[in-house]
């Protein structure tokens, strides 16, 4: 399993009014770290003839974070088949390496000329790998 990591640092926007992380931003950066890695693996030439959409999300809260709070997000694919794939989020303290979050994700693969379904191809399917 190859992980995509990337740091981010808790600011007062992220807050709710208990000042925790609020939940709608777990949901924001998990979009962001999957965007992110496809953008940093995908070619030039993937990147034109495709693009993916969320088909559905669940995410599991384990611990709060708060202002301040150095986080590591680190994403994978679980599996990929078809023309969807599982994608994993792992939220932790930086610090501490405490887990705060899991999320598993479903995305499908659209071709960006037919704007429809389109099967993951091994050459993409290797990108993750």
């Amino acid at each position: 399993m190859q992980t995509f990591d990337i740091q981010i640092t808790v600011t007062q926007d992220d807050l709710d009014h208990l000042n925790h992380v609020n939940n709608v931003r777990y949901v924001q950066w998990v979009q962001d770290i999957a965007e992110q890695h496809w953008h940093a693996k995908a070619t030039d030439d993937i990147l034109s003839d495709y693009f993916w959409v969320l088909l559905s999300h669940t995410i599991e809260y384990k611990n709060p974070a708060v202002l301040g709070d150095e986080l590591t997000l680190k994403t994978y694919i679980k599996e990929a088949g078809g023309v969807t794939c599982l994608r994993m989020v792992e939220i932790y303290d930086k610090h501490s390496e405490k887990l705060l979050v899991t999320s598993e994700t479903k995305w499908c693969l659209i071709s960006q000329e037919k704007m429809k379904p389109a099967r993951i191809t091994d050459e993409i399917r290797s990108l993750f790998s």
